[in-house]
């Protein structure tokens, strides 16, 4: 029987791995709900395929998290059996899809972000990462500019989807500061030039964002709280549901060999 994996005093470097590794694995769960439920068929298809990009990046971080704990684990051990405070994905990636303006909104939120940060990853000095990033990149900058269109579309679009999509950045702008909210093993990280310091990416962040929304008729929130805590651990109920739901079957049949 294989027991859950604590990641409570992990080496800098795996927890690094790992917050980039959730990230894309909670995200890539999050959408794969989409699924038969798109409002058109080119939509659906189109959110399943960022889901499956998604998964597809975690599952190359996991891979390498997997190496730096030792030959006794394999990349399916990290998602399916750790439990929820073992994981460090940010909370915004794990917050429930609501309507289509919402799911676009959280999108274009995160790919933006994730498009700085993994532009930098690309000149990483650890290797593995540099790898990592510089095949992701262009699946990034996809998703970037897909959900930046979406976001124009609905902005500029009906007195209707302009005003929910609003009110979607308004419910959604508290989650965004914890992307630049940098802790010790960021600036670690950071340091050794294997990762990003948050707050470089902040400027480029927030001059995408108001630039997009500015084409789209919209505004930014002027919300100066913001939530925190998913990168230590500390998550929202929505986690718990997710993996509930993903590591059933695994955890049912952990000898299964599929």
């Amino acid at each position: 029987m294989k027991k859950n994996i604590h990641t409570q005093g992990a080496p800098p470097l795996l927890i690094y791995t790992l917050r980039l590794a959730d990230n894309a694995m909670i995200l890539g769960q999050r959408l794969s709900e989409w699924c038969g439920h798109g409002p058109e068929l080119e939509l659906d298809i189109a959110l399943s395929n960022i889901a499956l990009d998604q998964l597809g990046h975690a599952r190359m971080l996991y891979q390498y998290a997997a190496k730096q704990l030792g030959p006794d684990y394999t990349e399916d051990d990290l998602p399916f059996f750790r439990d929820a405070d073992s994981f460090h994905n940010l909370l915004i990636v794990e917050l429930p899809n609501g309507h289509w303006g919402d799911t676009l909104a959280r999108q274009f939120l995160f790919d933006t972000y994730n498009y700085f940060l993994y532009r930098r990853l690309c000149s990483s000095a650890d290797d593995t990462i540099k790898s990592i990033a510089q095949k992701a990149i262009k699946e990034i900058t996809y998703h970037a500019q897909w959900s930046a269109e979406w976001v124009i579309r609905l902005g500029d679009g009906t007195q209707e989807s302009h005003q929910k999509i609003q009110k979607s950045f308004e419910d959604l702008w508290m989650w965004t500061g914890e992307f630049f909210m940098a802790d010790e093993i960021d600036c670690q990280m950071a340091e050794y030039g294997i990762g990003v310091h948050p707050e470089q990416l902040k400027d480029a962040w927030r001059s995408k964002v108001e630039e997009i929304l500015d084409i789209a008729t919209l505004h930014v929130p002027d919300a100066t709280w913001y939530q925190r805590g998913g990168k230590q651990g500390r998550h929202t109920e929505y986690l718990g549901y997710i993996l509930a739901e993903m590591q059933h079957l695994p955890r049912m049949y952990p000898e299964a060999k599929w």
